[in-house]
């Protein structure tokens, strides 16, 4: 086989269907790369590692100057990384732009969690690139990952990661929980996308009236997915017991006096400086989950 005409005649036509619609040329191009990292590979095998140069000066000549070593070096990583079972049928759903972004990845379960992220949240590939720089998954608890391999099915809760990543320009040292709040509300979108999928934003300082005296919900949220609310409460010390028993009134307010019969039950988040696993392993309910936060 000639290695390079092959290469040639596929980059040609990829650059004819650029001129078609973006859904179309954005697919074509990345079963085009993945073609081409496959003859890429073979030619590097049979006529060694410097072919990759020599091609590439001949297509900058012969096609255009995007094809330089470097974008042949991705086309050829992309087929080693994607060229396996559970990879090869997840090519050409994303762009070629996001999937520059996975090829430094080497956990198989990891990329397909970010392509998936990136489907669901339909993440540009500067957002996938933070979530992957923010190492979503790998603050993921083992329980999520476990489910995510075996496609069970997953609670509001499990794709919540630990830490929370929360943007402040104040002295962490001196955080209190309305500075703690006010970072998150700056922010909030970021916020969101962090907890994963289908939150929204209902309000801060949430009034409720418990008896004769009215309380603040910390941050109230819904889930669209889920169809329940969420109650965050934050706290810039370590987790205590009284902390659950607080989140818990809030909670069965809301179910109480706010949710109706077609929406689930309320689930709370404790945003906290530091987890302390006793407290939430003898919480009466798994409805509560602990999360510690990290600023940056």
């Amino acid at each position: 086989m000639n290695y390079y005409d092959e290469i040639k005649k596929n980059l040609i036509k990829c650059e004819v269907y650029d001129k078609s619609k973006d859904f179309i040329k954005n697919r074509n191009r990345v079963i085009t790369y993945f073609e081409n990292g496959k003859l890429l590979y073979e030619a590097g095998s049979t006529y060694g590692k410097n072919i990759i140069k020599q091609y590439s000066e001949k297509l900058m000549a012969e096609v255009g100057k995007k094809y330089n070593e470097r974008t042949l070096y991705r086309m050829r990583k992309f087929y080693e990384v994607f060229n396996n079972e559970k990879l090869t049928p997840l090519v050409s759903k994303l762009s070629w732009s996001h999937y520059i972004q996975l090829l430094s990845l080497k956990n198989e379960d990891e990329i397909i969690y970010y392509i998936n992220a990136t489907i669901k949240n339909n993440l540009n590939k500067r957002e996938l690139q933070e979530i992957i720089n923010n190492h979503e998954y790998d603050r993921l608890s083992i329980e999520t990952k476990v489910k995510l391999i075996e496609s069970e099915n997953l609670m509001v809760n499990d794709l919540v990661p630990n830490p929370i990543i929360i943007k402040s320009d104040l002295l962490k040292e001196e955080m209190l929980e309305y500075a703690l709040k006010q970072a998150i509300l700056n922010s909030i979108d970021e916020f969101l996308r962090q907890l994963g999928i289908g939150f929204t934003y209902v309000g801060n300082e949430y009034k409720i009236k418990i008896g004769d005296r009215y309380n603040y919900i910390d941050l109230l949220l819904y889930n669209i997915k889920y169809k329940c609310y969420v109650v965050v409460e934050l706290k810039v010390t370590e987790l205590k017991k009284e902390h659950t028993g607080q989140i818990m009134t809030y909670m069965n307010y809301i179910d109480k006096n706010i949710k109706t019969i077609e929406e689930n039950d309320t689930v709370g988040i404790i945003i906290c400086k530091h987890n302390n696993e006793y407290v939430i392993k003898y919480c009466s309910d798994d409805r509560i989950i602990a999360r510690e936060y990290e600023l940056v």
